[in-house]
C-alpha cells in the first residue's frame, strides 16, 4: 500500500472516510448539547404534565385522577429514561469515534469494528428518536397546553418549559408582548421579522423578542420547527391586524349607529308589548260577561267573576314583563357584540340564560323513567284504594257481612288500611323522587320525624285511644251517654276527640285518651230489646198504706206519655227511715234522649194523682210522745173486723 498523508484522504471500509469522521465528530458535538437541553426538558415536561394532574376537571372521580397522574408520570420517565439513553450513547459514540481516529491504517479490522459499533449507535439513536416521539404524542392527549389568547381568541398553545419559565408564564409573557405591540401605533405588522438561531426560530420586531420555537415546541405540535414557526410569524400578525380592525374609529362609529337602531327595534317592541296586552284587555272587557262566569261545584261558588278578572289580569301582567325583560335580555348580547371591549360578555349573558334551560330540559328528561315508574306505582295504589273502599261501603252499608265485623267498623277499618297504604306508597316511591339521595334532604326528613315524634304524644295518645273506642264499640254516634259528669247525646266520634251535646245544647270536646279514662254509662246501646229503666224516689208517712202509694204511683207513670206500658212499672220500698218510707218508682222507656222531658212529667203526674187521693207529699219530721206498750201500726182487714 502507498504511503500517504495526513491531509490526504484515508479510504476506509464502508466509503468512510477521515473527512466524514471529522463532521461527524462536529456534528455530535451540536447533538450533546442539544441532547443535554433536551435532558433537561424532558425533566420540565415531567413538572409541567404532573402540574397539569392537578388541573383536570373536578367532575372526575378520585380513581380516574390517580391513574392519569400514574400514566402521565410513567410516560414522562420514559421520556427522560430515553434522553438519558440518548446521552449515553452520544458520549459512548464520541469516544468510539475518537478511538477510531488513533487506530492505525494498519488495524483495518480493529477499525471495521470501531466503525460497526458507531452504525449501530446511530440507529439506536433514530430508535429512540422515534420512541421519544410517539412518548410525546401519547403525552400530547393529556397535557392540553396553555393557551395564547392575547384578544381573547386562542392564537397557539405552549407546552414546554424554557429555562425556568413554566408554558403559563411563557404564554402569559408572549401576551403582553403582543398587546404592547398592538397598542403602539409607531408598530407595523409588516415590520415583524422570523429568524433561525442556532436550534430555535424567534420572531422579532426591531430587537424585541415577540416569541421563540425550538425542536420540542415543534414536537409537541406535531410539525417541523420552521414550520410551527411561521404558523405563529402568521397568527400573531393576522391577530394584530384584526384588533387594530375591530378598535378602529369607523368600526366604532358603525357600531354605535347599530346600537341605536337595537335601542330603538327594542324600545317600538316594549310599546308593542303594551299596545298588545291592552287590547287582550278591552277585548276581555267587552266579553265580560260571556268569558267570566265564576266557577261552582254543586251549586258553591269557588271563583266568583270578579275573582277571576284578577287573576287574569295578574296572568297578563307577569306575562308582560316577561316578554319586555325577555326581548331586552336578548338584546344586551347583540348590543355587546358590537364592541371589542364587550363581545365577550355577550355568551356570559346568553349562558345565565340558555344553561338553566337546557339543565331545566337535561333534568326533566333524565328524570322522565323515575316519573313513569311513580306513575305505574301510583296507577296501582290507586285501583287498591278503590277495591278497599268498595269492599268497606258494601260491609258499612249491610249489602256485604262478614262473621264477627261490625258494620260500623267499616269505614274506620278502610280509613286505617288508606293510611297505612299511603305510607307503604311513601316508602316504595321515596328512591326515585328527585333529590331523595341527597344529605340534606335526609336530614330534614329525620328532623321533621323528630318535631313531629315529640310534638304530637298527646296526639298519637289519642288517636290510639280513638282506635281502641271504634273496636271496642262503647258507644256511637247519637247515643245518649254520661261520661264522668258530662250527660248528652253524641255527635261527633273522631281519631282525637268525642263530642257531646248536652241538654242545654252545649258541646263539649272530650279528648279520647280521657275518655278510655273513665266510666262510661251508654243510655241507648241495648234500649229497642231493654227498655231503659227510669226511676225517682218518693217518701211518704208510715200511715199511708204502702199498697196505696204502689197504686197511685203506677196511676201517675201510666199518664207519662214516654213511658212503655209493657213492661208495666214497678214501686220498691228501697228504706224504712225514722219517720218515712222511702219509695222507689220505675217505669221503662224506649226514648232515653228525653229523659229531662219524661223525669219533669213523671213528677208532675205524681203530684197529681197524690193530691187528687188527698195524700201530701212530705218526709215528716215529728216528735210522738206516747204510752210504748201500744203498737202503731195499720190495722189488718181481720182487725177491723
Amino acid at each position: 500500500m502507498p504511503a500517504c498523508s495526513d491531509r490526504q484522504a484515508l479510504v476506509l471500509p464502508r466509503g468512510i472516510t477521515i473527512l466524514q469522521i471529522h463532521t461527524n465528530l462536529a456534528k455530535f458535538s451540536l447533538e450533546t448539547t442539544a441532547q443535554r437541553m433536551v435532558a433537561i426538558h424532558a425533566i420540565f415536561v415531567t413538572i409541567l404534565l404532573l402540574c397539569s394532574v392537578q388541573g383536570l376537571p373536578q367532575g372526575r372521580d378520585t380513581t380516574a385522577r390517580i391513574d392519569t397522574a400514574d400514566k402521565i408520570s410513567a410516560q414522562a420517565q420514559d421520556l427522560f429514561d430515553i434522553r438519558q439513553q440518548q446521552r449515553e450513547d452520544s458520549i459512548q459514540r464520541r469516544a468510539l469515534e475518537e478511538q477510531l481516529l488513533s487506530v492505525k491504517m494498519s488495524e483495518r479490522q480493529e477499525k471495521q469494528k470501531l466503525l460497526a459499533e458507531i452504525n449501530v449507535l446511530r440507529s439506536r439513536d433514530s430508535i429512540l428518536y422515534a420512541k421519544r416521539k410517539r412518548t410525546v404524542d401519547s403525552l400530547r392527549s393529556l397535557n392540553s397546553g396553555t393557551p395564547v389568547a392575547p384578544f381573547r381568541d386562542t392564537l397557539f398553545r405552549i407546552y414546554t418549559y424554557v429555562g425556568s419559565y413554566s408554558p403559563r408564564e411563557r404564554a402569559a409573557s408572549i401576551e403582553s408582548r403582543i398587546r404592547s405591540l398592538a397598542e403602539n401605533y409607531k408598530f407595523e405588522p409588516d415590520s415583524l421579522t422570523l429568524s433561525h438561531q442556532e436550534n430555535n426560530w424567534v420572531v422579532f420586531w426591531n430587537d424585541q423578542m415577540i416569541a421563540s420555537v425550538d425542536e420540542h415546541e415543534a414536537m409537541w405540535a406535531d410539525v417541523s420547527t420552521e414550520q410551527l414557526a411561521r404558523d405563529y410569524f402568521t397568527k400573531i400578525k393576522e391577530s394584530i391586524d384584526g384588533y387594530r380592525e375591530e378598535t378602529s374609529l369607523k368600526r366604532l362609529a358603525s357600531g354605535i349607529a347599530f346600537a341605536c337602531l337595537i335601542i330603538l327595534t327594542v324600545t317600538l317592541i316594549i310599546i308593542g308589548i303594551g299596545k298588545m296586552i291592552g287590547w287582550i284587555k278591552r277585548r276581555l272587557l267587552a266579553s265580560r260577561n260571556r268569558i267570566f262566569t265564576g266557577f261552582k261545584i254543586k251549586g258553591y261558588e269557588l271563583v266568583s267573576p270578579n275573582q277571576q278578572v284578577k287573576f287574569f289580569w295578574t296572568i297578563l301582567h307577569v306575562l308582560q314583563w316577561i316578554l319586555i325583560l325577555t326581548s331586552v335580555y336578548l338584546a344586551l348580547p347583540v348590543l355587546l357584540n358590537l364592541f371589542p371591549s364587550t363581545e365577550g360578555y355577550a355568551p356570559i349573558l346568553l349562558g345565565y340564560f340558555i344553561k338553566p334551560l337546557k339543565d331545566v330540559v337535561k333534568a326533566i328528561l333524565g328524570y322522565l323513567p323515575n316519573l313513569i315508574t311513580i306513575v305505574v306505582i301510583c296507577f296501582i295504589f290507586r285501583y287498591l284504594l278503590k277495591a278497599l273502599r268498595f269492599f268497606a261501603t258494601e260491609l258499612h252499608e249491610g249489602v256485604l257481612s262478614i262473621p264477627g265485623f261490625y258494620r260500623e267498623w267499616a269505614m274506620p277499618t278502610y280509613q286505617i288500611l288508606r293510611v297505612l297504604l299511603f305510607a307503604f306508597l311513601l316508602i316504595v316511591i321515596f328512591p326515585y323522587l328527585p333529590g331523595s339521595e341527597s344529605p340534606i334532604f335526609k336530614g330534614v326528613s329525620v328532623f321533621i320525624g323528630v318535631l313531629f315524634t315529640f310534638g304530637s304524644a298527646g296526639a298519637l295518645g289519642n288517636i290510639v285511644a280513638g282506635l281502641v273506642l271504634t273496636y271496642m264499640r262503647p258507644f256511637s254516634v247519637g247515643d245518649r251517654i254520661k261520661i264522668g259528669e258530662v250527660t248528652g247525646d253524641i255527635i261527633e266520634k273522631s281519631l282525637l276527640v268525642t263530642r257531646i251535646r248536652t241538654t242545654k245544647n252545649e258541646v263539649i270536646s272530650i279528648p279520647n285518651s280521657q275518655v278510655m279514662n273513665s266510666h262510661t254509662i251508654n243510655y241507648s246501646m241495648d234500649v229497642e230489646e231493654n227498655p231503659l229503666i227510669v226511676y225517682t224516689h218518693i217518701t211518704m208517712a208510715y200511715e199511708i198504706p204502702w199498697a196505696r202509694v204502689h197504686e197511685l204511683a203506677r196511676q201517675a207513670c201510666d199518664r207519662v206519655e214516654f213511658l212503655e206500658k209493657q213492661p208495666e212499672p214497678f214501686i220498691l220500698q228501697t228504706s224504712l227511715d225514722d219517720f218515712y218510707v222511702t219509695y222507689q218508682v220505675n217505669a221503662y222507656t224506649r226514648n232515653p234522649h228525653r229523659q229531662a222531658l219524661i223525669y219533669s212529667e213523671l213528677h208532675k203526674n205524681i203530684l197529681d194523682v197524690f193530691h187528687e187521693a188527698g195524700i201530701e207529699l212530705l218526709s215528716p219530721h215529728f216528735r210522738a210522745v206516747r204510752d210504748g206498750s201500744a203498737l202503731d201500726m195499720p190495722k189488718t182487714d181481720d182487725s177491723e173486723k
